[in-house]
């Protein structure tokens, strides 16, 4: 398992052969199935997407978090851009 450096902002993920990921500066699980993980890291919200995932270990106090599964696709969304799209949805439906 990945050991994360203290006091420092940091964020790492490591894939093996698209079955296992672990992943550093994990701040909070906001929701998840077997098939989509929506996550909020030290640098940003991440969604990996696949099929039966599933958690292998999960410590937030130290922002670890381990999972299985067969992995799709990994998206960040800049925490900036988040506000951006949702401005630009505001003016198409006014």
């Amino acid at each position: 398992m990945i050991e994360p450096a203290k006091g420092i902002k940091q964020h790492d993920l490591h894939m093996r052969s698209r079955k296992q990921v672990e992943l550093t500066g994990v701040q909070n699980v906001e929701s998840f199935d077997s098939e989509e993980f929506l996550l909020r890291t030290e640098l940003g919200q991440l969604t990996i997407r696949g099929t039966n995932l599933h958690i292998k270990n999960l410590n937030l106090e130290n922002g670890l978090l381990s999972l299985e599964g067969n992995v799709h696709s990994l998206i960040y969304l800049d925490p900036g851009a988040q506000g951006k799209n949702k401005g630009i949805l505001r003016k198409l439906f006014k």
